[in-house]
């Protein structure tokens, strides 16, 4: 396991000196869980960025329902006449 830490660590060192910090960070994050006691093939399947790509019909970010669910008893509102909203009386 030290062998593919020190493969990684290079790896990781490579991508830096290219520039490629999006990579190095990736590379870190595998050595980190690793070093925690994950597997090589766990370290490498693994979601560090801490975003994952939602399922189509999703609520938005931040939620993790995908479709809005209204409360029990819920009614929606009734519409506005439009012949008299937005207008003021004299």
């Amino acid at each position: 396991m030290s062998k593919t830490i020190e493969d990684l660590q290079s790896q990781m060192e490579a991508a830096a000196r290219a520039l490629d910090f999006e990579e190095a960070g990736r590379i870190r994050d595998r050595i980190n869980l690793m070093r925690g006691g994950a597997d090589a093939a766990e370290a490498a399947q693994a979601d560090t960025s801490g975003l994952v790509r939602q399922q189509p019909g999703a609520m938005g970010l931040g939620t993790s329902r995908q479709r809005p669910v209204p409360p029990p008893n819920w009614k929606p509102p009734p519409k506005p006449d439009l012949n008299t909203s937005g207008r003021k009386r004299k």
